[in-house]
């Protein structure tokens, strides 16, 4: 593919990738595959959180999103806040560089729009600023593709997201109510449309039983696998008084859950989705001393995919864990801490079967988990009909998103095509 100039089309992708977040890098696999597929003849590289992990596993050159590597460590020392500080002056010139060389920048979903976690303006809401001022400066045509919103409460949180959204050339959702969000913080959505996550573009890998887990997983019966998703979960960015409170209490919960379904004889698999929630599964092996809980090692949502079509139930709190149970067509409950989970449950036919994730009451838990198995055979059904829907629905983006990117390239394709 070239431009209208002969040249090739240079596409950047933008984000915290390669930073160990599996969902992250999930989307990043979509966008590529679109591509690659479509617009063989880009040139893609990226501008990411971590660029070494992004080339080894995509293949794309990378370079690293901020230049002060303390980025994401707290600075107390009058150094490290000067440093920081001088980083991002620096970032500044770096971004508006990187931009400048790219013909499109894509933001490949993830939630960039939304503060559900603990989250500082002067972060990655300030980069994404960076990314959409230089973009609309320098003519770079920056697209935000089935992103995650929230509505913001901090105010300079609020006004970088709403900056970032309106200096974009091209938006689309995750879901309806992240639309409505960025409506809400004033931002014309009348053009913007809603599509699936991105994840749900990715192929679902063939059944059979990962490495590593014990006993038999069939269609139903106390023996069947169950696949537990953990999170370092500290609540919210309105959360960080009872941050710690929040934690605890979710954690004792989920060891209760578990040396619950231990106790009936269940093997339980424990799940992560992203370098941060390993804590989380030492303390659950800790608390839980059993031959039946062991843990997984995934390196992609692939990988959490393939425990998860191997499981009869899963049980998981990070959102795009939710989303590779629902691709796997196995039956979940959702520990929801945040709006997007309890839409995406309803939109895939789950809805009944959402549990607080700051309050976890295990007994309440067992009850819901065991209600959910009951219907287990109707709900991957229901499930593998929205997965149909939603392929559907992702082709549509991705037609949606090609003639909005590159309208001068095709222009320029069909004048050398004409008789």
């Amino acid at each position: 593919m070239t431009s209208a100039n002969g040249t090739p089309v240079r596409v950047g992708v933008f984000g915290l990738l390669g930073s160990g977040n599996l969902g992250n890098d999930g989307s990043l696999e979509a966008v590529l595959g679109y591509l690659r597929a479509e617009r063989p003849e880009a040139v893609v590289d990226a501008l990411c959180g971590g660029p070494e992990a992004v080339t080894a596993r995509f293949g794309i050159p990378a370079t690293r999103l901020h230049w002060y590597r303390g980025e994401y460590r707290t600075a107390s020392r009058a150094g490290a806040i000067a440093a920081k500080g001088l980083g991002k002056l620096v970032d500044a010139v770096r971004t508006a560089a990187w931009v400048r060389r790219h013909d499109v920048v894509i933001v490949p979903g993830m939630g960039v729009l939304e503060a559900t976690l603990p989250l500082r303006p002067w972060g990655f809401p300030y980069s994404l600023f960076l990314l959409c001022a230089s973009g609309r400066l320098l003519r770079t045509r920056v697209a935000l593709v089935s992103v995650g919103a929230a509505t913001i409460g901090n105010r300079p949180t609020r006004a970088l997201v709403r900056w970032s959204a309106r200096l974009a050339a091209y938006r689309s959702y995750r879901d309806a109510q992240s639309r409505d969000a960025m409506r809400a913080m004033g931002v014309d959505t009348a053009r913007d449309e809603v599509y699936p996550d991105l994840a749900f573009a990715l192929p679902t890998p063939p059944a059979g039983a990962p490495p590593g887990s014990p006993g038999p997983s069939g269609p139903s019966g106390p023996s069947g696998r169950v696949c537990l998703g953990v999170m370092a979960f500290h609540g919210g960015n309105d959360d960080r008084a009872r941050a710690e409170e929040i934690h605890r209490r979710y954690l004792d919960g989920t060891i209760r859950f578990v040396r619950a379904l231990v106790e009936d004889g269940r093997p339980v698999r424990l799940l992560t989705g992203d370098e941060c929630d390993a804590p989380v599964v030492a303390a659950i092996l800790d608390a839980v001393d059993s031959p039946l809980v062991t843990a997984a090692e995934a390196a992609s949502l692939a990988d959490l995919m393939q425990e998860m079509v191997a499981a009869d139930t899963v049980v998981a709190i990070r959102y795009h864990n939710l989303i590779c149970a629902l691709k796997a067509c196995t039956p979940v409950l959702a520990l929801c801490y945040a709006a997007k989970s309890d839409a995406l449950m309803d939109r895939m036919g789950l809805g009944a079967y959402r549990h607080p994730a700051r309050e976890v009451d295990a007994d309440r838990l067992l009850e819901q988990f065991r209600a959910l198995e009951k219907r287990s055979a109707e709900l991957r059904h229901t499930l593998a009909e929205r997965n149909l829907a939603a392929a559907r629905q992702l082709e549509h983006q991705f037609t949606a998103l090609d003639a909005a990117l590159f309208p001068a390239t095709d222009h320029a394709h069909a004048l050398r095509e004409a008789p």
